[in-house]
């Protein structure tokens, strides 16, 4: 079995579309009344959520003509939430061919379909030409994709020049321990998280300029306090959470994760960058 299979079956259920009905159900909704709001709680598969999302988005400068590109998109959650805030036409692509099925099925249900395609597709091999996209955006990929210079050098390929990379990864922040299974992993052998200075070094090399850097740790550390605050406080999970998506050991792969963010092991980083030529020599601004 090689790498991009792995990761694949790491995140299939079979399931996961009956799951998020049921869980609608629960809320005392459907497939013909369920908002983008509502898929919130299931759709954001990142630290932080739907508030993650809407800051990182922020820095794109996308526009409602504007032609969008989410690598690794889940289920969709982020490319939902754009096009229905900004009105961007967002392409979406993803190994795992479930998260493929429901993000196009979710779609239709919030009549958000003529502004969304999915596609199952590597990262590392994207089947668009040069300069296709006028924004990209990736949420807690790179810990699955152990190449990080091919990743940037494929994500510089298809962005248009001048263009801006969002990016939200877990990176390693210190040499600590880290016990699996974790939420994008469930062993070592599968996880791919590098430290902050070789997401700059191959970024620069790849021909991106940062523009902005944000370490997430504390508000990693607030997030997840507040959802098991909110947890204790009701009886039993809600009926759309990442519970949902995660399956019936996710309260194990999230209290490992949160364990590594409070020890100072691993912290969420955001950055934002600027697509420029092909470079080895391209300068990393840190900033803003």
């Amino acid at each position: 079995m090689d790498d991009r299979s792995e990761v694949a079956d790491h995140y299939s259920t079979g399931t996961l579309l009956g799951a998020i009905e049921a869980g609608l159900t629960a809320m005392g909704s459907t497939p013909a009344t369920v908002s983008v709001e509502d898929l919130g709680p299931v759709d954001e598969f990142h630290v932080g959520g739907r508030l993650a999302t809407a800051e990182l988005c922020e820095h794109l400068g996308a526009a409602a003509d504007s032609r969008l590109l989410d690598v690794g998109c889940g289920i969709g959650g982020t490319a939902r939430f754009v096009a229905s805030t900004i009105g961007s036409h967002v392409t979406g692509i993803d190994l795992t061919p479930e998260y493929i099925e429901v993000a196009r099925t979710l779609s239709g249900w919030t009549s958000l379909d003529d502004r969304l395609d999915f596609e199952v597709a590597s990262a590392l091999d994207m089947p668009y030409d040069d300069e296709s996209f006028d924004g990209v955006t990736q949420l807690h990929v790179g810990m699955n994709i152990a190449d990080k210079a091919a990743l940037f050098r494929e994500i510089h390929r298809v962005l248009r020049r001048g263009s801006r990379f969002a990016l939200y990864d877990i990176v390693r922040t210190s040499d600590g321990d880290v016990t699996f299974p974790v939420p994008w992993a469930g062993e070592p052998a599968n996880s791919f998280v590098a430290d902050l200075p070789t997401y700059r070094r191959e970024l620069a090399t790849a021909g991106f300029e940062v523009l902005v850097e944000r370490d997430r740790g504390e508000f990693a550390v607030e997030f997840f306090t507040a959802m098991r605050e909110r947890a204790a406080s009701q009886d039993g999970p809600p009926p759309l959470g990442l519970h949902v998506i995660m399956g019936p050991d996710a309260s194990t792969k999230i209290g490992n994760l949160i364990a590594a963010l409070t020890d100072g092991t691993l912290a969420p980083v955001e950055l934002i960058c600027r697509r420029g030529e092909m470079s080895s020599t391209t300068t990393v601004a840190r900033g803003v």
